[in-house]
C-alpha cells in the first residue's frame, strides 16, 4: 500500500516488483540496503505482462479502420468472395494497437515507505534465510510470485475493509497520489505525467478535474 499511495504504482506493476528494485542485496543474500532511487523497468507498465502472470485473456469487442484501409478491406473481401474463397472475419482485423511500456525513475524518499519496506525485507529473510535479487517481492501465503490479478483484487478488498470505502480499488493510491501532486502541491502535470508513467499527457490531464473535497469547499466558502 506505501508503494501505491506514495509511489503511485499500479497494481501490475507492483505484482511484477523484484527485490532487486527496492534493495540492494548483500552477497550471502541474507541483509540490504534499501536503494534511493526505485527504477522501474519499461516491460513492467501498463499493457506488459512481462512475466507472464496476468491470468487475462484479451478479447476483442470493437474493431475500427480509418477510411482508406477500410475500402483496401472491402476490395479485398469482394475479390475473394468472387474466387469463392472461404472467408474469416478475423483475417481482415486490424492489428491490436499494444500499449507501449514507459521506464520511470522513483525517488524513495518517504519515511514511512522506506521503514515498511525494510521491516517486510528483515521479515522475508527471517522467514526464507535468504534472498536473491530477482525474488519477487511481493509474494503469496503459498509463497508464489503474485499474479497482477490477483494483487488488484486483494488490494482493493484491503482498502475496501480499512477505508469502509464500497468503491476504493487497488488504483486508490495511485490516484490519490496523482491528484494531490496536481491538486494540493500544484505541481505541473509534466511532473505528475513523470511520477504516474503516462505516455500521453492527455492521460494525466484527467486529474486536472477538481476532485469532489475541492468543489464542495468552494461552495462552502461562497461568502
Amino acid at each position: 500500500m506505501q508503494i501505491s499511495f506514495k509511489l503511485g504504482l499500479r497494481a501490475q506493476e507492483i505484482a511484477l516488483l523484484q527485490i532487486k528494485e527496492v534493495a540492494k542485496l548483500s552477497p550471502s543474500g541474507t541483509d540490504f540496503k534499501l536503494l534511493e532511487v526505485m527504477s522501474l523497468p519499461a516491460a513492467y507498465t501498463k499493457g506488459a505482462d512481462a512475466m507472464g502472470r496476468s491470468q487475462s485473456q484479451y478479447r476483442r469487442r470493437t474493431v475500427s479502420f480509418d477510411v482508406a484501409s477500410f475500402d483496401q478491406v472491402v476490395r479485398q473481401v469482394e475479390a475473394l468472395a468472387k474466387a469463392g474463397a472461404e472467408l474469416n472475419p478475423e483475417d481482415f482485423y486490424p492489428p491490436v494497437r499494444k500499449h507501449r511500456g514507459k521506464s520511470r525513475d522513483l525517488p524513495m524518499v518517504d519515511a514511512a515507505l522506506r521503514a515498511a519496506l525494510t521491516d517486510y525485507l528483515r521479515l522475508r529473510i527471517e522467514k526464507a534465510g535468504t534472498l536473491k535479487p530477482s525474488s519477487p517481492l511481493f509474494i503469496t501465503q503459498k509463497g508464489g510470485a503474485y499474479s497482477p490479478n490477483t494483487l488488484q483484487e486483494h488490494m482493493a478488498v484491503i482498502l475496501r475493509n480499512w477505508t469502509g470505502v464500497e468503491k476504493a480499488s487497488s488504483h486508490s493510491g495511485r490516484r490519490s497520489l496523482i491528484t494531490n501532486v496536481i491538486h494540493k502541491q500544484k505541481k505541473s502535470v509534466k511532473v505528475a505525467q513523470k511520477i504516474a508513467g503516462h505516455v500521453n499527457p492527455s492521460t494525466t490531464l484527467i486529474y486536472e478535474e477538481p476532485p469532489e473535497e475541492i468543489i464542495e469547499d468552494a461552495l462552502n466558502n461562497l461568502n
